[in-house]
C-alpha cells in the first residue's frame, strides 16, 4: 500500500554519479563526473570554516539570510528585494516551478540539457516540453519562442553540450516571451561575466537569472544558490520557499567565497586555460569536441573497430581510477564529457586516451 499522490509514485528519481563522501573504498583517484571544481575554495572561506568551529550551531539561522542577500547585492549592484537564495539552484528551479507553473502548466527547455529540469517539472505536474538544439547544439531560440510555455528555463552555457547562447539572443528571447524566463548562469564564470544576463534584469520583469556557488566558486557541499529577478517574481518565491532554507554554516561560507572575487576569478581563468588545452589534445587525437565555454568537454571519440566506443572508453578509464560521465540518452550516447580538473589530472587522464586512440 502506497500513500503517495498518484503522480508521485509515477516519478523517476534524479539519476546523479556517486559523491566522494558515498564512496569512500571506490580506486576513483581522479573524480572529472560531476563538473565540480578541482581547486579549493578561496583562503577566506577557509579562515571562516575555522571560525565557524568556536561559533555556536545550536540557533537557527536568519530565515531572511539578510547576510548573504547584501552581499550579493552588492556584488551584483542590485537591490536585496531582487535576490531570493535556495538550498543550491536545484532548490529554486523546484521552487519556481511550483510558484509559477503548477498542474498542467507548461515549461520549455532546449534538448539535451540537465535533466534535473524533467524530475522537478514532473514533481510539479507540469508538462516540459523538450525543444531540440540544432545539430550542433546550438540553442534555437526561436523553437523556444514557438511553444508559447508558462516557463521558458535555460542554462547557459548549456549543460551537458557546453554551448553558449549570445546575451543580444537571450535579450530577444525575453523580450518576446509569453511567460518566465529562468536562466541558469551555473557556468557563466567560465564563459565569461560579460555573457552574464543579470543586467537585463533592471530590463524585463518577466526574467529570473539563476547563480550557484558550486562550481567556479568551489562550494558544492554547502548547497547555495540564488536567483535574481524583478522584486515581484522574487517575493512570490518567498512565499513557497521552505523555512530556513541555507544553513547559518553555507550562509556564512557563501559570503566568504563572494568577498574573494580575484581568487574565484583566477580558478576560473585556471580552467578555462587546461579546458582549451584539453580540447585541443582531443581533437589531435580525432575526437569530436563540441565547442565549450564552462569547465567540462562533451566529445565523441574517433569510430572504428580498433577503437573504444564511448561507452567502453568511460570503463576502461574507470578501470584506470578516473571517473568520467556517459549519458545513456538520444543525441548523447556516443559523447563522455569529462569535467575539467587540475593540469596534472588532464595529463594523466590524455596520457591514458592517447594509449587507446593513437
Amino acid at each position: 500500500m502506497t500513500y503517495a499522490l498518484p503522480h508521485v509514485s509515477q516519478l523517476k528519481p534524479y539519476s546523479s554519479v556517486a559523491s566522494v563522501q558515498a564512496m569512500p573504498d571506490s580506486n576513483t583517484t581522479i573524480k572529472l563526473d560531476q563538473n565540480e571544481s578541482p581547486y579549493p575554495p578561496s583562503p577566506l572561506v577557509r579562515e571562516q570554516m575555522n571560525k565557524l568551529l568556536e561559533q555556536t550551531v545550536s540557533r537557527y539561522p536568519a530565515a531572511d539570510y539578510g547576510t548573504l542577500k547584501s552581499a550579493i547585492a552588492k556584488h551584483h549592484a542590485v537591490s536585496p528585494s531582487q535576490i531570493v537564495c535556495g538550498n543550491g539552484s536545484s532548490e529554486l528551479i523546484t521552487m519556481i516551478f511550483h510558484t509559477f507553473v503548477g498542474p498542467g502548466g507548461t515549461i520549455a527547455m532546449p534538448y539535451p540539457s540537465f535533466n534535473f529540469y524533467e524530475t522537478a517539472a514532473a514533481a510539479a505536474q507540469a508538462k516540459l516540453m523538450r525543444m531540440e538544439t540544432r545539430t550542433d547544439f546550438s540553442i534555437d531560440v526561436d523553437a523556444l519562442l514557438a511553444a508559447q510555455a508558462s516557463v521558458i528555463a535555460l542554462i547557459n552555457p548549456n549543460a551537458p553540450t557546453g554551448r553558449l547562447l549570445a546575451l543580444d539572443e537571450i535579450e530577444r528571447l525575453t523580450s518576446r516571451a509569453a511567460g518566465l524566463v529562468v536562466i541558469d548562469e551555473a557556468y557563466i564564470d567560465f564563459a565569461g561575466l560579460a555573457h552574464s544576463a543579470i543586467p537585463l534584469v533592471e530590463r524585463y520583469s518577466n526574467l529570473l537569472v539563476l547563480r550557484t556557488f558550486s562550481k567556479a566558486y568551489g562550494l558544492a557541499g554547502t548547497r547555495v544558490g540564488y536567483g535574481i529577478g524583478d522584486p515581484s517574481i522574487v517575493a512570490a518565491l518567498h512565499l513557497t520557499k521552505t523555512i530556513y532554507n541555507i544553513s547559518a554554516v553555507s550562509e556564512s561560507l557563501a559570503v566568504a567565497a563572494l568577498a574573494d572575487q580575484a581568487y574565484t576569478q583566477q580558478i576560473a581563468e585556471t580552467i578555462r586555460r587546461t579546458r582549451m588545452q584539453t580540447e585541443t589534445a582531443l581533437r589531435e587525437l580525432r575526437f569530436d569536441v563540441v565547442p565549450s565555454d564552462t569547465n567540462f568537454i562533451l566529445c565523441a571519440p574517433p569510430t572504428g573497430d580498433r577503437f573504444p566506443d564511448a561507452l567502453a572508453l568511460k570503463n576502461k578509464l574507470a578501470e584506470h581510477g578516473v571517473a568520467v560521465r556517459y549519458f545513456d540518452a538520444p543525441r548523447l550516447q556516443d559523447k563522455i564529457r569529462i569535467s575539467i580538473g587540475t593540469d596534472e589530472e588532464m595529463k594523466t587522464v590524455m596520457a591514458l586516451i592517447r594509449q587507446w586512440y593513437q
